[in-house]
């Protein structure tokens, strides 16, 4: 380590740091690069050429095509590419020059996108587990920002014109969460704006945002805040609903029948049979629950082992969350009848008495319970969270979902939609308007932004500056990257009945939640790779999610993100 550390004014060639021209107008935006889940290394490869800047503004230039690791080492990075070592301190940023014709920008090991921007990094504690960590933050413009959301918040498979509202919608969230005062504008996951870099072939994506280029959403003269969700359920939400505060007056409650009518809109059902059967058992034992708390009822119930649904009477969804029109509702009310149970059964090892009817029939010969009648109960469940995780209701784990209620001669169906927040544009809403409605972007915008307007945002990007000649150099070639972590090891021999399965479900680049409970609002216990071979122990009560453990851990995930080495019998 004395000898890396040695080299730093061998390797590097001190100059005074680039900067831009005095009055130029800069529209860019500073994206946390969050979902690379960077701990002490960092593994690129650049195209074009970079100005590497140190903690204490000393310069390297790296040529296109340099390798480059950075290490986090005694609280300090360390820069590694070809036959350079240098120590950069807490920080250092690697900032984009005039490559000619090659576009400036990062690819990261492991991730598939183009990042054309100037990387930061520096350190920080983690609030989990208080070890330091490297922390990246890509500044790039705006408009070249968006062409890493579009193809990922909607992606070419979407209508044109629902692109193009996207983009609109990306744009004017983006410049208004500008915030010179931060350390970073907005995040690279679904708390702001999903951003993946820019993939190699979206050029339905690409060229809405070139379409729409410029154009942002206002009120009254000013940004608005363009909030949009994957799916509202069928009714748009209030911003002061989740948020507080005053409602702007772009937003208002409305019904979105579009978003209702996708069938691709994430929705979540469960169906109850009159007759009592196939009831999910942690349903089952919220009925029992509030039977128990209600004084009216608690002689009436039975013990666990013998509390049988007999037949579910009615159901009724009430309690709206907010003021009217909301259909946002918080209770269900559940009117059944439970199996009574004989109190005059002769206790286990006595005889029965002989009957004294003219059959001579013993007692034990009669079912008692048949000549009982069923005892009626209603109780009222709160939806939130414990009735939408036992139902397998759960969309997204935000505690908001939508239900609705149908019901036939045989059964009630329950049915729970809305990913994400409901405040804004709908992005399944925005699909089935262009598609089936044939809606432009601006009809699209009108419907789910009333009263706001299409405008087009000043600003120039800087031209990128050229470095002194003295500093182009080759780097040479990296030392090789260290892969995504290793998988974790299931050698133990599992329980009698438990299955093998691997997480295949999901992308090269992206993980599975290990969650502590079966639900997706529960805490996330450990990020679980592709190709992560489990253990799966046992379904949950609750539907859609399995109990699984490695040599090293244990907890819930969705059972759709897996493969079974051997299919589950249906009993499994």
């Amino acid at each position: 380590m004395k000898k890396i550390l040695c080299l730093l004014l061998a390797c590097m060639l001190l100059v005074p740091a680039a900067s831009l021209a005095k009055g130029e107008k800069v529209s860019e935006v500073r994206v946390l690069l969050r979902r690379l889940y960077l701990t002490d290394r960092a593994d690129l490869t650049l195209s074009g050429r970079y100005l590497v800047r140190s903690e204490k503004d000393a310069e390297l230039l790296l040529t296109d095509g340099a390798k480059v690791t950075v290490l986090l080492q005694d609280q300090r990075l360390i820069l590694f590419s070809g036959s350079v070592s240098a120590d950069m301190g807490k920080k250092l940023t690697l900032l984009r020059q005039d490559s000619g014709n090659t576009a400036p920008g990062i690819r990261f090991n492991l991730q598939a996108g183009f990042y054309p921007g100037d990387l930061s990094l520096s350190i920080e504690k983690d609030t989990d587990s208080g070890t330091l960590k490297i922390v990246p933050v890509l500044t790039l413009p705006v408009e070249t920002y968006l062409q890493g959301v579009v193809p990922y918040e909607m992606g070419d498979g979407f209508p044109e014109e629902a692109l193009k509202a996207q983009a609109v919608c990306a744009r004017t969230y983006a410049l208004s969460h500008l915030n010179p005062d931060a350390a970073w504008d907005v995040v690279d996951t679904t708390n702001d704006q999903v951003f993946r870099g820019i993939p190699e072939n979206s050029p339905k994506s690409l060229q809405a945002v070139a379409d729409t280029a410029g154009l942002v959403l206002t009120c009254d003269g000013k940004l608005i805040t363009a909030w949009y969700g994957a799916s509202n359920g069928g009714q748009t939400e209030l911003p002061s609903n989740i948020w507080k505060g005053d409602v702007p007056r772009c937003y208002a409650m409305t019904d979105d029948p579009w978003d209702a009518e996708n069938p691709e809109s994430t929705i979540r059902t469960s169906i109850l049979n009159r007759d009592g059967t196939d009831l999910s058992p942690a349903f089952v034992k919220l009925l029992r629950q509030a039977a128990l708390n209600n004084p009216a009822l608690k002689e009436s119930v039975p013990e666990e082992m013998d509390f049988y649904i007999q037949k579910l009477v009615s159901l009724e969804l009430m309690t709206p969350r907010y003021a009217a029109p909301s259909r946002l509702m918080t209770q269900l009310q559940v009117a059944f009848e439970i199996k009574p149970v004989s109190k005059n059964n002769a206790p286990e090892g006595e005889p029965a008495s002989e009957g004294n009817g003219a059959t001579g029939e013993a007692e034990d010969d009669l079912d008692i319970t048949e000549l009982l009648s069923a005892v009626p109960m209603t109780v009222t469940l709160d939806l939130f969270p414990e009735t939408v995780i036992a139902l397998g209701l759960s969309v997204s784990g935000a505690n908001n979902e939508i239900i609705t209620l149908k019901e036939d001669e045989t059964s009630f169906t329950l049915i729970a939609g809305r990913y994400g927040h409901g405040v804004g544009l709908s992005q399944r809403g925005a699909q089935q308007m262009a598609r089936e409605g044939e809606k432009t972007f601006k009809e699209i915008l009108s419907f789910y932004f009333p009263g706001a307007k299409l405008k087009e945002y000043a600003g120039e990007t800087a031209p990128l500056p050229t470095p002194p000649p003295m500093l182009a150099r080759d780097p040479g070639p990296a030392p090789t990257a260290t892969p995504r972590p290793t998988l974790m090891p299931v050698t133990e021999e599992p329980p009698e009945g438990a299955l093998r399965a691997k997480v295949e479900n999901i992308a090269d680049d992206s993980t599975l939640n290990l969650r502590a409970q079966p639900s997706a609002g529960a805490e996330i216990l450990m990020r679980l790779y592709r190709h992560q071979e489990l253990a799966v122990l046992e379904k949950s009560d609750v539907p859609g999610w399995v109990h699984v453990k490695t040599d090293v851990i244990e907890g819930y995930v969705m059972e759709s993100f897996l493969v079974y080495e051997e299919a589950p019998s249906p009993e499994t």
